[in-house]
């Protein structure tokens, strides 16, 4: 990945952040909130490989952190496993299959919110996770309707490189 390119998923992971942060925390839909940073997140890493997924997961997840003055690392951790998730994923069955942003997303949604409340509860932090469960199908529905047009706009700012300039997909012997 080049400097310019790195700098683009930087800013893209920092506007997704602060927007997340400022705006779609406070948008309570059916008791669910949409996870933007954790879909453009999904989106890097299904386009650009695990890597960096993972480090942009990582680096997000610290902005959230510093800025709703959380316990810092948490949202870091979880969203550097999810960026590295998805791009394994994306490496080993193929980015441009339709389904891979849905299937990740609704998958690493639910994994998200079951791993934050496992962290909390490790850390002898509260962590309602009655709400959280509520919370979880309205969640998962909004990240799901908005998976299409982030995604989309992700991909329209990281341009698609060629096959061979990506990592090498794992291919099956035999």
């Amino acid at each position: 990945m080049s400097f310019a390119e790195g700098a683009v998923v930087g800013a893209i992971v920092f506007v997704a952040a602060l927007l997340q942060v400022t705006l779609f925390a406070s948008l309570d839909i059916a008791g669910g909130v949409a996870d933007v940073l954790l879909l453009v997140l999904l989106s890097i890493a299904l386009l650009r490989g695990a890597v960096v997924g993972a480090v942009a997961g990582f680096f997000g997840g610290l902005l959230v952190d510093v800025l709703t003055l959380d316990t810092l690392g948490v949202s870091a951790l979880l969203y550097a496993l999810a960026g590295y998730w998805a791009g394994r994923y994306g490496e080993t069955t193929g980015r441009d299959r339709a389904h891979a942003p849905f299937l990740s997303v609704a998958v690493v949604t639910v994994l998200y919110q079951v791993g934050l409340l496992v962290v909390h509860f490790v850390l002898g932090e509260s962590a309602p996770g009655g709400a959280v469960m509520r919370g979880l199908i309205p969640a998962v529905a909004l990240n799901l309707i908005l998976t299409a047009p982030v995604y989309a706009v992700v991909r329209r700012l990281l341009r698609p490189t060629n096959r061979d300039e990506l990592t090498t997909e794992v291919q099956l012997l035999g």
